[in-house]
C-alpha cells in the first residue's frame, strides 16, 4: 500500500538550513525601503515605455528612447500567465516562438522568423542577471533552460528581439532573454503553497528581502516540490528545488553584490509520441494521446548504459531530466569621477546531470502492430561547467549639443561540453498510459531489444569532452541630443575549442581508442549594430536598426567535418533590419516593428542524423499592445511572418516555408479586478505550419487558453486557482520529417495556490 502523501513537499533540500537563513533574514537591523510611487505615465502605460532597460543595451535609458524592441514582464504579470515553466512564460511575448512541449526544460526558442532547425535556442541567449546560463543555447540534451527555474526570486523578465544583442552579447544575434532577480530593495517576503487539482503536484515557494540604513540589502528565496509532472503519469517524477540568495552593499561611489545559487531538481522529459500521417494530416493512434502519453512506465524502471570510462552504469529512468547546478557570482559598479564609471559581472557555475527520455524510433507499422520500438536517450551530462566575466567601462561626455556616451567592454568565458551517449532500444506496447516492455515476439520483458552499441547502426554511442573559450571585446557609442538618440556598436568574437571525441566499437563493445578525434580550432567573427530613435513627442517615437551577428556551434559540429583546424569551421550568421513605432495615449500603448532577418546556418539533427546547410529569409510585422480602462487590463501581441528557404544543400526544399514557422502567432491576456477578486485569461495561438522543410506535413492551427482566478482573503493572504490549457487543446509543436512521431503541448493542468505576504 502506498504511504499517504505529506501535505508539504519533501525533497533533497532540508528545512533546517532554509529556516536558519530565514531567521537571519528577519533580523531587526533591516529597515523598510520605500517603494517609489508609479508616475502617471507608468500607471496608464501597460508596456512600461518609461522603464529603464538593462538587457542588451550600451546605455541605461528608457524603452521610449531606445532603438530596440524589448518587452518587460514584472512579477505580477508572470504570476498571472498560468505558465508552468520558465520557457512557457515566453509564449506570452510577441516575436518569440517558445515550444515549451518538452517538459520543464529542453524547450525550442527562437524569434522573428529565424529558423528553428535545431533544438534549444541557438540564436537567443538565456541569461540570469545579465550573464549567460550556458554559452551555447542549442547543446543537444543540455539546453540553457534546463538549468533555470522561475520562482519568487524573479523580479522581472526582459526580452530583447534583434537589435544590439549581436554586439553586446555573445552567440545571441536573435535576442536575449534575461531573468532579473530581486535584490531586497523592498522589504518583505512571501510564502506560497500550490497543489494540483486532480493531479499529484505539490510545491512550496518562499522568499524574503530587505535593506538597512547603512546601504546593505539582501534577498533569499527558493522552492521545493514533488509530484508526477506535467502529465498524469501516476509516478513521482518531479522532485527537488532551488535556493538563490544575494547580498548587496552600496557605498558612496558604487556598489558590490554577491550572488549564490543551488539547483538540484528532476522533472520528466517529454518526447514526441507515435502518430501517423495521411494526406499530409497528422492522426493520433488509438490509445496514445499526444497531450498525456508518457512511456517511462514502472515496467521500464532502470536502464544499464556505459559511462565515459567504459564502466556499466545503471540509471533510474524516472529521473528524466535531472540537473544539478551550483553557482557563485560577483558584480559591482564604481563611479570613477568625471563621467567615467566601471561595471563588472562574474559568475562561475558547476552544471551536470542526466537526460533520460524515450523517443519513438517507429510508429508500430503505422499503429497496426502491438508494439513500437523506442530509443531511450540515456545521456549523461558529464560537465556543462562554465565561468563568465563581463567588464565594461563607460565614459559620458557632455557636449553643448547633447551627450556622448562611449563604452568599451570585454566578455570572457569558458564552457565545458562533456557528454556520454548510450542509447538502448526497447519495445513498448501501444499505450500512452500503461505501456509494457516486451520482447521481439511481444512477450513481457524488462530487457532492451538492441543495445546502444548497435542502435541506429551504432551511430550514437559517443563520448566527448570539449572546452570552449570565448573572448569578445566590444565597443559602443551613443549620442543623445534632444529628441534624437543614435547608437552604434561593434564586437569581435573569438572562440577556441580544445578536446576530443570518441565513438564506440560496436564489435568489441567498448570505447574505440582508434576512433578518438582531436578537437582543436579557432573561429572568429566581427559583428555590428547601428540604431536610431526619434521622439516625436513624449508619447510617440520612431526607431530603426540594422545589425549583423553570429552564433557559434558547439557539439553539433563534433561528428561532421574534421575539427583539428585543417578545414574551415561553419558558423551561423544573421543579418537583420527593423523599423518601428512606439506610441501611447489614454491607457493604450503600442509597439509595432517591421523586421527582416536573413540567416545562414549549418546544423546536425540528432533524431534524423542528418547534416544541413541552409539560407533563410523572413519578413514580418511584430505588434505588442496594452490597454487599461478602469479595472480592465489587456495585453496583446501578434507576429506575422513570411519566411522562405532561400538556399540549401537539399535543392528540393529551396523556396519552401521553413518547418514549424507559422505565418501568424498571437497572444491575448485580459484581466479584470472586481474588488478583492481578480479574473484573467491568457490566450496563445498559432496559425498552421509545416512539420517538414518539404512542406508535406501540416501541423494544424491551435489556440491554447490559460485562466486564473484569485481572491484576496485579507491584506496579506491570497487564494488562487489557475488552469493551463483550460480547454485541453491538441497543439502540435513539432513532428519528425517522416511523420512517425509528433510532440504536443501538455493537456489540461489545474492548480490551487495559497500565498501569504509578510
Amino acid at each position: 500500500m502506498q504511504a499517504p502523501h505529506s501535505p508539504l513537499p519533501r525533497g533533497r533540500f532540508q528545512a533546517a538550513p532554509l529556516a536558519l537563513a530565514l531567521s537571519l533574514a528577519f533580523s531587526p537591523v533591516f529597515a523598510q525601503e520605500a517603494t517609489p510611487p508609479a508616475t502617471k505615465a507608468e500607471e496608464g502605460d501597460g508596456l512600461k515605455l518609461d522603464r529603464v532597460v538593462l538587457t542588451g543595451t550600451s546605455i541605461k535609458v528608457s524603452k521610449m528612447k531606445q532603438s530596440l524592441s524589448i518587452s518587460s514582464l514584472d512579477g505580477e504579470q508572470l504570476s498571472r500567465s498560468g505558465a508552468t515553466s520558465a520557457t512557457e512564460l515566453l509564449r506570452s511575448v510577441p516575436g518569440v516562438r517558445s515550444e515549451s512541449s518538452g517538459g520543464e526544460g529542453n524547450a525550442n526558442i527562437t524569434v522573428r522568423g529565424v529558423p528553428l532547425s535545431a533544438g534549444g535556442s541557438r540564436y537567443v541567449q538565456i541569461q540570469e542577471d545579465g550573464l549567460p546560463v550556458l554559452l551555447f543555447g542549442d547543446i543537444a540534451f543540455g539546453t540553457a533552460d534546463q538549468f533555470l527555474r522561475a520562482d519568487y526570486n524573479v523580479e522581472r523578465l526582459e526580452v530583447l528581439r534583434g537589435g544590439s544583442a549581436s554586439t553586446l552579447v555573445s552567440n545571441s544575434p536573435g535576442g536575449v532573454i534575461n531573468f532579473i532577480s530581486k535584490t531586497g530593495t523592498e522589504k518583505g517576503g512571501s510564502v506560497g503553497l500550490s497543489l494540483g487539482l486532480g493531479r499529484d503536484l505539490r510545491r512550496i515557494d518562499v522568499d524574503y528581502g530587505g535593506s538597512n540604513a547603512s546601504g546593505t540589502s539582501f534577498h533569499i528565496g527558493g522552492f521545493n516540490r514533488t509530484g508526477e509532472g506535467g502529465r498524469p503519469t501516476g509516478q513521482t517524477l518531479e522532485s527537488g528545488g532551488q535556493i538563490k540568495a544575494n547580498i548587496t552593499q552600496k557605498f558612496d561611489q558604487g556598489w558590490l553584490r554577491l550572488n549564490l545559487k543551488a539547483l538540484d531538481d528532476k522533472t520528466p522529459s517529454l518526447m514526441p509520441v507515435p502518430v501517423t500521417v495521411s494526406n499530409g494530416r497528422i492522426n493520433t493512434i488509438n490509445g496514445i494521446d499526444p497531450r498525456t502519453a508518457f512511456f517511462i512506465t514502472p515496467g521500464l524502471s532502470r536502464d544499464v548504459g556505459v559511462d565515459k570510462d567504459g564502466n556499466a552504469v545503471s540509471s533510474a529512468t524516472r529521473d528524466g531530466l535531472r540537473v544539478k547546478s551550483t553557482a557563485i557570482g560577483f558584480e559591482g559598479g564604481y563611479d570613477l569621477g568625471n563621467g567615467l564609471s566601471v561595471e563588472d559581472k562574474f559568475r562561475k557555475a558547476s552544471n551536470s546531470g542526466r537526460f533520460m527520455a524515450l523517443f519513438p524510433a517507429d510508429n508500430g507499422n503505422n499503429g497496426k502492430a502491438a508494439f513500437f520500438t523506442g530509443t531511450l536517450f540515456n545521456t549523461s551530462l558529464d560537465s556543462l561547467d562554465n565561468s563568465f566575466n563581463d567588464l565594461k567601462l563607460t565614459k559620458v561626455i557632455q557636449q553643448p549639443g547633447g551627450k556622448l556616451t562611449l563604452v568599451g567592454g570585454l566578455f570572457t568565458g569558458t564552457q565545458d561540453v562533456a557528454q556520454t551517449w548510450f542509447w538502448n532500444q526497447y519495445n513498448l506496447t501501444m499505450s500512452g498510459t500503461a505501456a509494457q516492455v516486451v520482447d521481439a515476439t511481444g512477450k513481457p520483458s524488462t530487457q532492451p531489444v538492441a543495445l546502444g552499441w548497435t542502435t541506429w547502426g551504432g551511430c550514437c554511442t559517443r563520448s566527448f569532452n570539449v572546452q570552449y573559450t570565448q573572448n569578445a571585446p566590444y565597443a559602443a557609442l551613443a549620442w543623445e541630443s534632444g529628441a534624437l538618440n543614435i547608437d552604434a556598436s561593434i564586437r569581435r568574437d573569438e572562440q577556441k575549442a580544445a578536446g576530443y571525441t570518441v565513438a564506440g566499437n560496436n564489435t568489441a563493445r567498448t570505447w574505440d581508442g582508434a576512433s578518438q578525434k582531436t578537437v582543436n580550432y579557432k573561429v572568429t567573427h566581427d559583428s555590428y549594430s547601428l540604431g536610431a530613435n526619434l521622439s516625436l513627442d513624449k508619447n510617440t517615437a520612431l526607431f530603426g536598426r540594422i545589425s549583423n551577428g553570429v552564433a557559434f556551434s558547439a557539439d553539433r559540429l563534433l561528428y561532421g567535418n574534421p575539427l583539428d583546424g585543417s578545414v574551415p569551421i561553419a558558423v551561423n550568421e544573421i543579418d537583420q533590419a527593423e523599423a518601428g513605432v512606439k506610441w501611447r495615449s489614454q491607457g493604450l500603448s503600442l509597439f509595432a516593428t517591421l523586421f527582416n532577418a536573413r540567416t545562414k546556418e549549418s546544423n546536425y539533427e540528432v533524431t534524423t542524423r542528418n547534416f544541413t546547410a541552409n539560407r533563410y529569409s523572413a519578413n514580418g510585422l511584430e505588434l505588442e499592445a496594452a490597454y487599461t480602462l478602469g479595472d480592465l487590463r489587456v495585453n496583446a501581441g501578434a507576429t506575422l511572418t513570411d519566411a522562405k528557404i532561400k538556399g540549401s544543400n537539399d535543392a528540393s526544399v529551396v523556396g519552401k516555408q521553413p518547418r514549424r514557422q507559422a505565418k501568424l502567432v498571437y497572444q491575448l491576456a485580459p484581466t479584470w479586478s472586481l474588488g478583492d477578486l481578480e479574473l484573467g485569461v491568457s490566450v496563445v495561438g498559432s496559425g498552421k505550419s509545416y512539420g517538414d522543410d518539404q512542406n508535406t506535413i501540416t501541423m494544424p492551427a491551435y489556440r491554447v487558453v490559460n485562466a486564473f482566478a484569485s481572491y484576496q482573503l485579507n491584506a496579506r493572504t491570497q487564494l488562487s486557482v489557475s488552469a493551463n490549457n483550460l480547454f485541453n487543446a491538441l497543439a502540435y509543436t513539432e513532428i519528425e520529417g517522416d511523420g512517425h512521431a509528433a510532440r504536443a503541448l501538455n493537456g489540461r493542468t489545474v492548480r490551487a495556490a495559497l500565498k501569504f505576504d509578510f
